[in-house]
């Protein structure tokens, strides 16, 4: 059976989608700043960074959606991008880009049509916008929550927040992204972290692409937090009894 992270539609679509030869000479395409900012601007298409989360958040194409090929980038894809025909161009690290046109096949996305040659240098020396997204590390934003941090969010799954969380943050699950995103305020900023600092980039990056964009990210995550001198922040853990 397909895991399930995989569109439901993908393997009917298997059968009739051209050759793997053919979609990777089609995504495999470079294009130059000016004819990547076109697409960009383009509804039709979904502009995807695939590089990594201090890549990114040091700076990126605004609008463009975060999900990179050193983490756990196919169930991301198939649990987020919800379209299996969407159009999409994309941002890699040099000399990575067959193989990103190739995992997005893997998990049924044949419509990748080409990738920005040269990378955010050439975005930049054409003259276009882009967007940073701010890091803190897990001990400031511990810190930051007795003070000035009034917006946090843990972007994990459900099983590990009930397994352990930071007392009073709330969950913002990322797999309901593209829906809890609207009970986000535009005026406000929020401090995200997942386990480790990649699920929470994503999270960053899909938020300020509608139009959050004061998101900041908790370098380390989880992970990290619960190694940093907690003060009066406690982290709750569910308690065991007997019977």
């Amino acid at each position: 059976p397909p895991p399930a992270y995989f569109p439901k539609n993908v393997w009917m679509n298997k059968g009739v989608n051209s050759s793997i030869d053919e979609i990777i000479a089609r995504g495999n395409t470079p294009m130059n700043a000016v004819s990547f900012k076109a697409l960009v601007d383009d509804n039709e298409y979904l502009v995807l960074d695939v590089r990594s989360p201090q890549e990114y958040t040091a700076s990126s194409i605004p609008g463009s959606w975060f999900i990179g090929l050193d983490g756990q980038f196919a169930p991301w894809i198939g649990a987020l991008i919800e379209d299996i025909d969407q159009k999409i161009i994309f941002i890699a690290p040099k000399g990575r880009e067959e193989e990103t046109v190739t995992r997005l096949a893997r998990v049924g996305y044949d419509n990748a049509l080409g990738y920005l040659d040269g990378g955010l240098d050439a975005w930049k020396e054409a003259g276009f916008e882009t967007q940073q997204i701010e890091n803190i590390t897990a001990q400031q934003f511990i810190d930051g929550l007795s003070n000035n941090i009034s917006n946090p969010i843990d972007a994990r799954k459900q099983g590990e927040y009930n397994t352990a969380h930071v007392e009073g943050v709330p969950l913002y699950t990322l797999d309901n992204i593209h829906s809890d995103v609207n009970l986000l305020d535009t005026n406000k900023t929020y401090h995200v972290y997942c386990g480790g600092g990649y699920r929470s980039v994503i999270f960053a990056s899909i938020a300020a692409a509608n139009g959050i964009k004061n998101v900041v990210n908790v370098e380390g995550g989880f992970g990290a937090i619960k190694k940093t001198n907690l003060g009066t922040q406690k982290i709750t853990e569910p308690t065991s009894c007997s019977l």
